[in-house]
């Protein structure tokens, strides 16, 4: 066949071929050609009608129009379209006591005031209000605290109301991106685990950085369940290096099929033996402001949680820290191998030593407070296909409370127990030693553990926890030291007389 131009368009015109051939050609040709007038007819099409059907589209829609082309995208950006939809979201209060109102003022805007705005006024201030109401009733749910665990309540209910989901961004060193979705989720007493899995990973030695990033719907809207491919807030949690992974010394464990790499803080890495490729990624997240880490960033900049401020009290100077509390949750997949809350904890001055605070959680010789570990410890692993336990690893999430309530230090991170030189010096524990530590630039966790054949459980005899100096304000420890140098002023005096 060969094509001859008419009117701008190309129309088919048939050789000498079989029949029904021809009539194929012609019907496929038809339908291009259809296809190309339509495009020019809405591209012809003018403005003011195109703003007319414009109208009467949801926002969501409205927004994704606008990725068209910068026709369309000043189009969807028409104030007097985007105040509408502003003021039948958002009716206005009007107040009978004030004559005249901001809200009254704003309902009766002529048609030329609000052309005056700079183009996307009015859709941004949709926007805003859309996520400011959002805000408020995720906020709400925030409110109940866990008595326990010092945290929001229902966590767990505010992720699902906002419709929060994380995504992966591998990144390559050409700049290109590949964008995974969350593939399951699971809810743990303090934490979220995530889990990322698949068959079209792209090849791991062309990978330059990782960015986890929480995924949120621009306007949320409850009636209808919002779609991957919608306009949607990107919220960067953590960035993750991986020119260097396989040399560095970040591999926690491994069976038979793959090798689990650990990335600071909290993600977990798994690599297939043969061919060296991703099988699986895994985040641990923890419960600590978690809807703002999520949310209240941008794609390029996370959001900086609040210093902590603690409550100074020199009622007893022989004292660091006391009323402190302890949460601690070993899990993995789903399964829970140690719950448990410790009150009451305290630091005495003479343990403020090398920049920590050390604080003992479980004594080594106090039989009463050693626990086990609850059914077979280790960490699952699945994939669309297969699925396996590594053993030795799990997440660990730990949350401190201070004197007053308030989470003071949290994390959620994947440990693993190095089996250690020492032998049990405890008649009542024969077994071989497990050493856990984990470190940041908060502090430091170490916890013995001894395995028991007869039982086959693992005991935790010894938890310390080692708190940084430096997160503790340190007017607290010179306010401290000014105290005890005024008491022993006064005592000299009181000798001296």
């Amino acid at each position: 066949m060969r094509a001859s131009k008419r009117s701008g368009t190309f129309t088919a015109v048939p050789l000498k071929m079989p029949g029904t051939q021809n009539v194929h050609i012609q019907r496929q040709c038809h339908k291009s050609s259809a296809a190309s007038t339509s495009c020019l007819c809405i591209e012809s099409m003018p403005s003011e009608i195109l703003l007319k059907i414009l109208s009467y589209l949801d926002a969501v829609t409205l927004l994704c129009i606008g990725c068209v082309n910068r026709r369309f995208y000043n189009l969807a950006n028409d104030n007097v379209i985007w105040f509408k939809k502003y003021s039948n979201s958002f009716p206005c209060k009007i107040l009978n006591w004030k004559t005249e109102s901001i809200e009254t003022t704003t309902v009766s805007l002529s048609h030329a005031t609000v052309q005056e705005r700079k183009l996307g006024y009015w859709k941004k201030e949709y926007i805003m209000k859309h996520k400011a109401v959002t805000k408020t009733g995720i906020i709400q749910l925030l409110r109940p605290i866990n008595l326990y665990t010092g945290l929001p309540l229902k966590t767990k209910e505010a992720i699902k109301a906002s419709n929060l989901s994380w995504v992966v961004i591998l990144k390559d060193r050409k700049g290109k991106e590949h964008v995974v979705e969350q593939v399951d989720i699971t809810f743990n007493d303090t934490s979220v685990t995530v889990y990322w899995y698949g068959t079209s990973w792209p090849c791991l030695d062309t990978l330059s950085t990782l960015e986890l990033c929480g995924m949120t719907p621009l306007l949320l809207n409850r009636c209808k369940v919002p779609t991957k491919n919608g306009p949607r807030w990107c919220s960067l949690i953590a960035e993750y290096d991986l020119t260097n992974l396989t040399k560095a010394p970040t591999v926690i464990g491994s069976d038979s099929l793959v090798q689990l790499l650990h990335l600071d803080p909290g993600l977990l890495m798994g690599l297939w033996k043969e061919g060296n490729e991703i099988a699986f990624i895994v985040a641990s997240l923890h419960y600590h402001q978690i809807i703002e880490k999520s949310t209240l960033g941008s794609s390029t900049i996370r959001y900086v949680l609040p210093t902590h401020k603690p409550i100074l009290d020199d009622v007893d100077p022989e004292y660091g820290l006391h009323g402190y509390q302890l949460h601690i949750d070993m899990h993995s997949g789903g399964r829970s191998y140690l719950c448990s809350t410790f009150r009451n904890l305290f630091c005495r001055k003479d343990y403020i030593q090398n920049g920590y605070l050390k604080i003992i959680v479980i004594g080594l010789k106090d039989n009463a407070q050693h626990l086990p570990l609850i059914g077979k410890v280790g960490f699952f692993w699945k994939t669309s296909v297969l699925e396996g336990n590594i053993k030795n690893c799990y997440m660990m999430d730990i949350t401190v409370l201070d004197e007053t309530e308030k989470p003071f230090w949290c994390f959620s991170a994947p440990v693993y127990m190095k089996l250690s030189s020492k032998t049990s010096g405890l008649y009542d524990y024969m077994g071989h030693i497990y050493d856990i530590n984990y470190v940041d630039s908060d502090g430091k966790v170490h916890i013995e553990l001894v395995w028991m054949d007869n039982a086959k459980e693992y005991y935790i005899v010894n938890l310390i926890l080692y708190i940084s100096t430096k997160k503790v304000n340190s007017c607290v420890l010179d306010k401290m030291t000014h105290t005890q140098m005024g008491m022993c002023k006064a005592l000299s005096r009181v000798n001296g007389l």
